[in-house]
C-alpha cells in the first residue's frame, strides 16, 4: 500500500490530549465536502482508537493509518 494518497485537508494535534484531538477532527471534516480526504496527525495515545471509533460511527472511512514514532497519521474520506 505505497500509492501515495493526497489529502484536500490536514489537521495537525501533535501535543494535543483527549478530547481534543477528536474533537478537532470532527470540526474539520465538516469544512470538507463529502468524497475528500482529511489527513490527521496525533500524538496521543487514545488518538488512534477514538478517531478509528468515531470515524466509524460517524459513518466515514479510513483510507490509511500509519504510525512514525509516536505520531498516528490518518487519511479520512468524508462519506456523509
Amino acid at each position: 500500500m505505497n500509492e501515495e494518497i493526497k489529502p484536500d485537508a490536514e489537521l495537525d494535534c501533535v501535543g494535543l490530549f483527549c478530547p481534543m484531538p477528536i474533537a478537532r477532527t470532527k470540526e474539520e471534516i465538516e469544512n470538507i465536502e463529502v468524497g475528500q480526504i482529511l489527513k490527521v496527525e496525533a500524538d496521543d495515545p487514545a488518538a488512534e482508537e477514538d478517531i478509528s471509533r468515531w470515524a466509524r460511527r460517524a459513518g466515514h472511512e479510513i483510507l490509511r493509518l500509519e504510525k512514525s514514532g509516536n505520531v498516528i497519521t490518518f487519511w479520512i474520506r468524508r462519506k456523509k
